[in-house]
C-alpha cells in the first residue's frame, strides 16, 4: 500500500471525510497541529471532557511585491484560515506536522473581549487616538484572547482611521462599537448630544459591516434619555446592538426604564456589577439592592435576552454588585475587560485574571467559558467565532490552572480563591501566536528543517 493509500484508508477510519474541510500541509499530512490530551470545553458543543484537537494552519494575505535590490519579486497570497479539523478522542499523532501536549491543560476557544480600548496613539486623547489605549497584540494573545470589540473609542466621523490603524494592522480579530459620538472618546465630546447622529453612524457601520458590529454610548452625565434615544436609532437603522455604558444623573435615570423599555433583546448593559453600590439616588443605579438581592427587574430584563457585560475596567466591579449576584446563581452574560492602561494595572489585569475572579465567586469553569467565548460570539452577531466546531476558525486557548492561594482586590472588598488562570499557548487562525513555555516545541535543541 502507497503512503498516499495510507493516509487516505487512515482518514477514513477517523472520520474525517469531507467534514474536515481541509487540505494537506506541505509536509503531505493531513493536520499542521494536533493539541493532545486537554481537557477541552467547548460550551457551543457541549464538549467538557478530555480530547484531542486537530487543526490546520492558515496564511495572512500578502501584497504582490515587486522586485527591489536584493530582494525577489514576491506575488500575491491570498489569506486562507486555519480551521478546525477534527475533535476526537486519540487522534493519530502521526497525522500532523506538530503535536501539542496539552496534558493536565484546558483547551477552550480563543477569548472573545467584546470590550477594550484599542484606539492607541498620540495625536489624540483619553481614549481616542492616544497613549491611555493600546495596540492590540501586545496585550491579547498573551491572555488567551483572540477577537476583541473596541468599545466605543472611534466615532463616525473617525473611524477610517481607526481601521487602517488598528483593525487593519492587527493579528488580533479587532472589531468596534461604533460611539454615537461622532469624534469618539476624546474625553471632551461625549456630552456633546448634537455630536450623536444616528444616522450618519449607521451609514458608516452599513458600508463596514465585517469591522463594525454595534453602536456605544458612554458616560453622559445629565438626566435625559434623548442619547440613549439617539444611540438606539442608530441600532434600527443598521440592525445592530447597542452597548450602554450608563453615565450620570442626579437623580439616577431608572435601569429598569434603560432595560424593559428602551433595550431590545440583544442588546448590552456593560459595567453590570457597577453602579453607586448605595441607596443614594445619585449617579447610577446598580443590580443589587442594599440587602444583596438582585432586583426583579434585572431578572424579567435577562428573560427578555438583555446581555449583561462586565466591563470590568478600572472600578466597574463592585464587591458589594458581583459577590451576591453570582451567589443568587445570576451571572454575567458575557466576562469583559474594559482593557486600557489603567485598568491593565489595577484590580482587571487581564482576561484570564477575570475567569479566576469569577471562580472564586462561585462561578462553575464551564460557564466562565461560555461568558468568555460563546456568550459573546452570539451577542455580537458572529456566530461562527467562539467554538470548536469542524470547520471553524481555529482560534485556540490553551490553560493551565493554578492551584493556591489567591486575591483579587476590587472596589469595596477583595476576594480570594484558590485557582488561577495562566495562559499556555494561544492560536490565532491555526498559528501559534504566543507559546508561555514552549509546548509546541521539541525537548533540546530545535532540529534543522
Amino acid at each position: 500500500m502507497t503512503t498516499k493509500h495510507f493516509l487516505f484508508f487512515a482518514l477514513l477510519i477517523l472520520g474525517v471525510g469531507a467534514n474536515a474541510q481541509q487540505t494537506a500541509t506541505s509536509s503531505g499530512k493531513p493536520y499542521s497541529y494536533i493539541i493532545k490530551g486537554g481537557h477541552v470545553v467547548d460550551p457551543k458543543n457541549n464538549i467538557n471532557e478530555i480530547m484531542d484537537v486537530a487543526i490546520t494552519a492558515g496564511t495572512r494575505a500578502q501584497a504582490a511585491r515587486p522586485a527591489n535590490g536584493n530582494n525577489q519579486a514576491r506575488a500575491a497570497v491570498s489569506a486562507v484560515e486555519g480551521k478546525v479539523a477534527m475533535v476526537a478522542k486519540n487522534i493519530n499523532a502521526n497525522l500532523a506536522d506538530q503535536v501539542i501536549d496539552a496534558k493536565g491543560l484546558y483547551v477552550t476557544p480563543g477569548l472573545i473581549d467584546i470590550h477594550v480600548h484599542f484606539f492607541w496613539g498620540h495625536d489624540g486623547s483619553y481614549l481616542k487616538n492616544a497613549a491611555t489605549a493600546l495596540p492590540a497584540d501586545g496585550f491579547t494573545f498573551r491572555s488567551g484572547v483572540t477577537t476583541v470589540v473596541d468599545a466605543g473609542c472611534t466615532g463616525w466621523r473617525d473611524f477610517e482611521l481607526y481601521k487602517k490603524q488598528t483593525i487593519d494592522a492587527s493579528k488580533t480579530r479587532v472589531m468596534a462599537m461604533l460611539n454615537i459620538v461622532g469624534t469618539g472618546m476624546d474625553g471632551a465630546g461625549e456630552n456633546n448630544i448634537n455630536e450623536m447622529d444616528p444616522k450618519k453612524a449607521a451609514e458608516v457601520a452599513k458600508k463596514y459591516p465585517n469591522d463594525i458590529v454595534g453602536f456605544k454610548i458612554a458616560h453622559f452625565s445629565g438626566r435625559t434619555w434623548e442619547p440613549i434615544d439617539r444611540l438606539m436609532e442608530a441600532g434600527r437603522l443598521a440592525n445592530l446592538p447597542v452597548m450602554v455604558d450608563f453615565g450620570s444623573s442626579d437623580p439616577y435615570l431608572p435601569l429598569d426604564t434603560l432595560f424593559n423599555v428602551k433595550f431590545r433583546s440583544g442588546d448590552i448593559y456593560t459595567h453590570a456589577f457597577g453602579g453607586n453600590g448605595s441607596s443614594n439616588p445619585n449617579g447610577r443605579e446598580s443590580i443589587v439592592d442594599m440587602n444583596g438581592k438582585v432586583k426583579p427587574f434585572v431578572y424579567k430584563a435577562r428573560d427578555r435576552g438583555i446581555v449583561f457585560d462586565i466591563g470590568f475596567g478600572g472600578a466597574s466591579y463592585l464587591y458589594n454588585q458581583g459577590v451576591p449576584a453570582v451567589k443568587a446563581g445570576f451571572f454575567p452574560t458575557t466576562i469583559s475587560s474594559d482593557l486600557h492602561t489603567g485598568s491593565m494595572n489595577g484590580p482587571m489585569k487581564s482576561m484570564e485574571n477575570l475567569m479566576g475572579l469569577f471562580m472564586a465567586t462561585g462561578m462553575p469553569l464551564k460557564d466562565v467559558v461560555a461568558a468568555s467565548t460563546w456568550h459573546p460570539a452570539k451577542a455580537i452577531k458572529r456566530e461562527e467565532l467562539g467554538n470548536l466546531s469542524v470547520g471553524s476558525v481555529a482560534d485556540i486557548a490553551i490553560f493551565k490552572v493554578n492551584d493556591g492561594k489567591f486575591g483579587w482586590p476590587v472596589r469595596g472588598g477583595k476576594i480570594e480563591g484558590t485557582q488561577r488562570f495562566q495562559t499556555e499557548m494561544t492560536l490565532r487562525d491555526g498559528n501559534v501566536v504566543y507559546d508561555l513555555n514552549g509546548i509546541a516545541q521539541p525537548a533540546g535543541p530545535t532540529p534543522e528543517r
